[in-house]
């Protein structure tokens, strides 16, 4: 099968390197406005070919739209018009319903599948890429009631191949539940990290101090705006209704601190502790 990927960083040059490697494609070509992403691509055999927008997505038999969300929001219909009945098309966004809508009522609507791979980390570039990032993770497909059945066995496949476990959902539940699981955590890791850096001016303390526990709470701080500012843009609403609970829950230490209401705070961190039954499942 023939590959395209628009977008040769983390998350497609992973892809793309499962793929290859477990022989689901023997051919990927690249397209990228990123010319140093394209080259690095090159060099690592993420893909095996550059190619212009066009040619590259004529030429492919399954696109793979791996760019900012609102950047994928925006080229997709085009992508859309350039392919025929029997292509593929999927994306791998973080937010689903302003992409799906973008695309209601597009004559290929059928051939998309909207697809999220929950995984990602703070890094970015095909240098970043690799091959079994994917293992184990989850497989989120939006409304795939919208997809022709045979776009959805091959996005299916793909999963498979990436060795992922596959869930169902609306595309507003899905960013619901992103919101909640993955949205919220960024922007307490961003705040956590600006909180650090107004308080504490002296780099080296930071540096000789930090434990295992702050870093690993900070690692999202690393994650790239080009990447976060579209989803936070795209899931406005949802990530505010769970921002305005995530402030309540800390005004709530706040309040228990101040008023040396011990017992309060140590009811809210046993509370807190129930989320451990959930996680270790």
């Amino acid at each position: 099968m023939k590959i395209g990927i628009i977008g040769t960083g983390l998350i497609g040059g992973s892809i793309a390197l499962k793929l290859k490697e477990k022989n689901f494609t023997d051919f990927v070509c690249g397209i990228d406005q990123n010319e140093e992403n394209l080259n690095k691509a090159l060099e690592l055999n993420i893909i095996d070919e550059k190619a212009d927008f066009e040619n590259g997505i004529k030429n492919s038999e399954l696109i793979i739209i791996s760019v900012p969300v609102d950047s994928a929001k925006k080229i997709l219909p085009d992508v859309l018009d350039l392919i025929n009945e029997k292509q593929v098309v999927m994306d791998v966004g973080s937010t689903k319903s302003g992409i799906v809508d973008s695309i209601k009522n597009h004559p290929n609507r059928k051939r998309f599948v909207a697809f999220h791979p929950m995984w990602g980390t703070e890094n970015s570039g095909p240098k970043a890429a690799t091959k079994d990032s994917f293992t184990g993770k989850a497989a989120v497909i939006c409304n795939k009631e919208e997809s022709d059945e045979n776009a959805l066995e091959i996005v299916e496949q793909v999963i498979n191949t990436l060795e992922m476990h596959p869930i169902y959902m609306n595309a507003d539940a899905h960013d619901i539940h992103t919101a909640y699981i993955s949205h919220i955590s960024h922007i307490t890791s961003y705040a956590l990290a600006n909180t650090v850096l107004e308080k504490e001016r002296e780099e080296d303390t930071i540096f000789q101090l930090a434990s295992s526990g702050f870093s690993s709470t900070v690692r999202l701080a690393k994650s790239h705006p080009e990447m976060w500012v579209p989803i936070f843009r795209q899931n406005k609403e949802n990530v505010l209704d769970v921002l305005n609970e995530h402030i309540s829950q800390l005004r709530k230490f706040k309040s228990a601190l101040e008023k040396e209401n011990f017992d309060y705070l140590e009811e809210l961190i046993r509370n807190a502790n129930k989320i451990r039954g959930i996680l270790d499942k």
